[in-house]
């Protein structure tokens, strides 16, 4: 197993994971609505509230915090978008990055992230022609 290629952002103050599991729950953020269903079914806590990139106070999503993941699988079977997807660990570590579009948690390299994280658009204004 390669070393966790992350850093945090924030300071998580929960209790470290035994040992890393088969496999790792990632969301695919562009499809997450923020229903938050899935931050209900996860037995350690590990699925964080994060501001969409748009409208931060309107549109949240979710994301999962690798480093406590144990890989049960609840969040993915009960997520009613099906943006959550399972992966072997090494592999989920490696994809999360390209699937995120915004991370509160870590602190990604933004050419790794999503494309829509690179630059997120500004609400447009439609303009009347009266």
């Amino acid at each position: 197993m390669a070393d966790f290629p992350y850093r945090y952002k924030i300071e998580i103050d929960k209790p470290p994971r035994p040992r890393p599991p088969k496999q790792t729950a990632v969301v695919e953020q562009i499809g997450c609505t923020g229903c938050e269903a899935c931050i209900s079914f996860c037995p350690v806590d590990c699925i964080e509230i994060v501001p969409g990139p748009v409208y931060p106070d309107l549109h949240k999503l979710v994301e999962i915090d690798l480093e406590r993941c144990i890989g049960c699988q609840l969040c993915a079977r009960y997520c009613p978008w099906e943006t959550i997807d399972m992966w072997g660990y090494d592999e989920g570590v490696e994809v999360a990055a390209s699937m995120t579009v915004r991370s509160l948690i870590y602190d990604f390299e933004p050419n790794e992230m999503h494309p829509d994280a690179e630059a997120p658009a500004e609400p447009r204004r439609v303009e009347s022609g009266l």
